[in-house]
């Protein structure tokens, strides 16, 4: 495949399934979910869905299972909304680097402090 077509098809699902998830699944259990990125492959059967999950602990894995368990209702609302030969195959992968970016934030911020603590003992 094209891979302009390819990229395309990726950012339409990432919208698709972003309306999906935010506006049609009714499991009490999928909180707040934030789909960042959807990897086609090049013969369009396969997408990974990275998404970002927020929350403690306990809400980040009930989500989890609630999108595991909605992967056939998203697959068959693509099929429908994107015309396509074959819809593709979907998976879900966290996606760790809104975290990440918290984190590295924490300890810049951190950083900050404590140069102004030492500047104002000096």
């Amino acid at each position: 495949m094209g891979q302009l077509r390819v990229e395309k098809l990726q950012e339409l699902m990432k919208q698709e399934i972003s309306q999906i998830i935010l506006q049609e699944l009714k499991d009490p259990r999928i909180g707040f979910v934030t789909v960042t990125q959807v990897a086609v492959t090049g013969d369009l059967r396969e997408a990974k869905v990275y998404v970002s999950l927020m929350g403690n602990e306990k809400q980040v894995e009930d989500c989890w299972k609630g999108l595991q368990s909605s992967l056939g209702y998203i697959r068959r609302e693509i099929g429908q909304r994107i015309r396509l030969r074959f819809t593709p195959e979907i998976s879900f992968a966290l996606d760790k680097s809104l975290d990440y970016s918290a984190h590295i934030q924490e300890l810049l911020l951190k950083v900050q402090k404590e140069s102004e603590q030492k500047e104002e003992e000096t």
